[in-house]
């Protein structure tokens, strides 16, 4: 039995060092970046036991995506390989105040763009496992992907498999109007909503005087078990704010601040998702939360998208832990 699997595209990320622009290096490090794959990785470091479906092309670009799964120990075995189309690929800028960072993206006409209904038995797959994750980006790559998100939660659905749902807007791949109308059908499905207060406006149209509102209204409206929203707040490029909250129940759940200083920011979002589902498979909202605000925390200082930290250390954090150099 597994205890959660996750769909969505991985592609190769690119990204001169150094802070150099794209312009101006002559090299670039090679990384393997996705958000559902995070999730998978990360849970799997945490000690579950995850799947990763995807759709990738069988080269050596698609190889190593998948080796890097299966380098911690995350089921890859439901891949569905293809000769043709490509790997998506995006090239990341770090940036430093007054510089922000940036993404180029390459992925168009990547592999899991052309996935259709069909190609996975999601009742099968999804019969056998506790939970399944996947986030707003995947049906945003294509109509297919959209409908083989679709098919794929109310397979979760039909089997009693429950669903955490990530909303991860991105502005390059639709607009908000599109987001909308794909994902507010797909919200009767998701058991636990992870978002920021942002996204939810955009996509949802779901605003309020206060993120404890948001979530409540989320949560009466589309009848979610848990709505996660995660806060940042940016003091500078490198230097920000983390927190997040939960709503389950009528409940309002909180958790402390960190002060973060910023290795490389991408997969924070992913790194909070796994730590609470972990928290919350093992326990209930209130540690979900702790342990997906700690994971998240300590993702900025990990460079690429997969979180490093252990859960030793996520639990350090939960109880405060210090800075001093541990000898």
């Amino acid at each position: 039995m597994l205890d959660v699997i996750t769909f969505g595209e991985t592609m190769v990320r690119l990204s001169p060092p150094n802070y150099r622009r794209l312009e101006q290096t002559s090299v670039l490090d090679v990384n393997a970046g996705g958000a559902e794959m995070s999730v998978a990785c990360n849970l799997s470091r945490l000690g579950l036991n995850v799947a990763w479906v995807s759709r990738l092309t069988d080269n050596e670009l698609g190889r190593m995506i998948r080796n890097k799964a299966r380098e911690q120990g995350v089921d890859t075995s439901h891949i569905v390989w293809t000769k043709d189309d490509r790997v998506g690929v995006y090239f990341l800028e770090f940036g430093a105040s007054p510089r922000a960072s940036k993404v180029v993206y390459d992925r168009a006409n990547s592999a899991i763009s052309r996935t259709r209904p069909g190609e996975v038995n999601w009742e099968e797959l999804l019969g056998q496992t506790k939970w399944f994750y996947t986030s707003g980006i995947t049906p945003a790559l294509s109509p297919g992907a959209a409908q083989v998100t679709a098919e794929a939660l109310k397979a979760a659905k039909k089997v009693g498999c429950k669903v955490g749902y990530d909303l991860n807007y991105r502005g390059r791949l639709w607009t908000a109007e599109e987001a909308g109308k794909c994902q507010e059908p797909l919200m009767q499905y998701v058991d636990v909503l992870i978002s920021t207060e942002e996204d939810t406006g955009k996509v949802l149209g779901i605003k309020a005087d206060s993120y404890q509102e948001v979530a409540r209204k989320l949560a009466q409206k589309f009848n979610f078990e848990v709505v996660c929203i995660t806060i940042r707040e940016d003091i500078s490029v490198l230097r920000n704010r983390w927190t997040a909250m939960a709503y389950s129940d009528g409940k309002v759940y909180e958790d402390r601040v960190y002060d973060v200083e910023i290795i490389d920011r991408l997969g924070a979002g992913d790194s909070f998702s796994a730590g609470f589902l972990y928290g919350y498979i093992t326990g209930d909202v209130a540690k979900g939360l702790k342990y997906g605000n700690a994971y998240a925390a300590l993702q900025h200082s990990n460079p690429g998208d997969i979180n490093w930290s252990t859960l030793e250390e996520i639990e350090k954090q939960i109880k405060g832990a210090g800075l001093r150099i541990s000898r």
